[in-house]
């Protein structure tokens, strides 16, 4: 499915290569019930490890999934246990500014009180929200806007040589807020 108008640009930025493989994967889509999305449970098996053995139905929380596996395609150093959304406040290098392509970590409290997390890559903001591009948001992978105020931590990936094309991006307000991503 292409990009909406709002976000038609990304499609012709040269990088960084997170947000290059991130945009392959628009649109994969959760499936409701049985069977399971064989393109999702594939990304375990790609990652490896314990992650294999953790995912084994795409209704678990998969935004840490999703971001796994486009930081591994990206040739980037995962943090430890990269399933938890909270984990990827250790990926790379602290961003003041987020900026394209930078992986930003949201927080939440569940409905019994719990802390939890959710992560996307940033692709833009407007004055109150960030728009982000991550898995397991509406079930599929798109971008959303998701306030600014829940932000924990924005995380620049280690680059051998940072794309000229990292930048803050200013976006129209557009649509509704995204809240109920895991």
């Amino acid at each position: 499915m292409p990009l909406s108008d709002t976000y038609e640009w990304l499609s012709m930025e040269p990088g960084p290569k997170m947000l290059q493989v991130a945009l392959k994967l628009m649109d994969i889509v959760e499936f409701s019930g049985e069977p399971d999305n064989p393109v999702i449970l594939a990304w375990a098996g790609e990652v490896g490890g314990k992650v294999k053995s953790f995912y084994t139905k795409d209704s678990i929380p998969w935004c840490g999934l999703f971001m796994a596996v486009v930081a591994q395609r990206g040739a980037k150093t995962l943090p430890v246990d990269p399933l938890w959304a909270l984990n990827w406040a250790t990926f790379g290098t602290a961003a003041k500014q987020p900026m394209l392509g930078d992986v930003l970590v949201f927080v939440r409290r569940t409905p019994d009180g719990r802390k939890a997390g959710h992560v996307a890559l940033y692709v833009g903001e407007d004055d109150t929200c960030y728009h982000i591009l991550g898995g397991n948001q509406a079930d599929k992978v798109c971008i959303v806007r998701k306030e600014k105020s829940l932000l924990h931590a924005a995380r620049r990936p280690n680059y051998k040589a940072q794309p000229a094309n990292v930048r803050r991006v200013v976006l129209e307000a557009s649509g509704g807020v995204s809240t109920n991503e895991q």
